[in-house]
């Protein structure tokens, strides 16, 4: 376990020290507070610290200000603890998800001597367990004004290519309703478990939409993914939930995505237990223009939900870029290829630089 953090060492050897400090979600403490001290040894940031959340920012009086956030929290670790770096690839528990990316956000805080933009960092606890306790809604809460800016850089894996915005996501139950019986008279009773089958066969027959946006394409999705029902071996159930997660495009605000679904399942009871907005791509605001242009290529949909959504709620346009291949986070194979810790190093100070060979 890492005692110090070198922040303008090489940002590989960063990302393994962090990775060799465990943070599971609520066990963050020990990582923040060498976050915290490291910010505040090793540059000229305005630090400051919301529970275990680390918060860092300059103050230059630049006319944009760029907010790159990253979560210090993983999910448990599964026998992938301690790092090994073999054939330039890093292993271990957070290297994708997401303590490549923090690595660098840090190792930029250190290093950007002389920022085209303000700048703020936001290194914030609990990102990967329920939302209600996500830091950055305590941020928003309890210091609003570090969130703000012109532009949000969630670096969360993307294979250091720029995912844009992000999709919303919506869980439903639909229940059905029964009447018990003695399966021996089941004549006698409504199967509510049957009832379901009719929904199933929507949702098999269900389309989703592909939506195109700023050039991005995002894919719609519309999947059961739980089913609860039955009382005992020799009974009619009298109830059955399906649950049901909805995962909609930018276009759509979560009133528009859930009054789809009530025309979807139209006939049934339809019950919201979740939902979490999209956000647009921003692609075509001037400050994004130039990110993509540092980090060249084609920038694409993210699919899925990220923490942009939060940013984009507050007017900010807002991206994914970081190092690493999503489809790994939460695996025992998590793994990022050291080029790609290097190569978004080098994008965000091309990005962020006035001078970006200065540093």
């Amino acid at each position: 376990m890492a005692d110090t953090l070198h922040l303008a060492a090489d940002p590989v050897e960063l990302t393994a020290a962090l990775v060799d400090t465990p943070s599971v979600s609520g066990d963050e403490a020990h990582l923040a507070d060498l976050v915290e001290r490291a910010l505040k040894e090793q540059t000229a940031l305005e630090v400051t610290r919301s529970g275990n959340t680390v918060l860092a920012r300059t103050n230059l009086g630049r006319p944009a200000r760029v907010v790159l956030a990253g979560h210090l929290d993983t999910v448990p670790i599964n026998d992938n603890l301690p790092s090994r770096l073999e054939h330039g690839v890093l292993h271990g528990c957070g290297t994708v998800d997401m303590k490549g990316g923090d690595a660098v956000m840090l190792h930029l805080a250190a290093t950007v001597a002389d920022p085209r933009h303000d700048l703020t960092f936001i290194f914030y606890d609990c990102e990967e367990v329920e939302a209600v306790r996500n830091g950055l809604g305590r941020v928003e809460r309890e210091l609003p004004e570090w969130l703000h800016g012109d532009l949000a850089i969630v670096c969360e894996p993307s294979n250091g290519t720029i995912e844009a915005g992000c999709q919303g996501t919506m869980r439903i139950d639909i229940r059905t309703k029964g009447v018990r019986a003695h399966t021996a008279r089941g004549w006698m009773g409504v199967n509510a478990i049957h009832a379901i089958g009719e929904v199933l066969r929507r949702l098999e027959a269900y389309r989703p939409r592909e939506v195109e946006i700023d050039g991005c394409l995002y894919r719609e999705g519309l999947q059961a993914v739980r089913i609860n029902g039955g009382v005992a071996g020799n009974v009619v159930p009298d109830e059955a939930v399906l649950t049901v997660n909805h995962r909609f495009a930018p276009d759509r605000t979560p009133e528009q995505a859930e009054q789809h679904l009530r025309e979807v399942f139209e006939g049934y009871d339809v019950t919201v237990t979740d939902s979490s907005p999209a956000a647009p791509p921003g692609l075509t605001a001037p400050i994004t223009r130039e990110l993509v242009e540092a980090a060249g290529g084609t920038p694409v949909a993210k699919l899925g939900w990220t923490d942009v959504a939060r940013f984009a709620a507050l007017g900010m346009p807002a991206v994914n870029y970081g190092p690493g291949d999503p489809t790994l986070a939460h695996t025992q194979q998590e793994h990022v290829p050291v080029h790609q810790v290097h190569g978004c190093v080098d994008v965000l100070r091309r990005f962020l630089s006035r001078d970006p060979a200065r540093h």
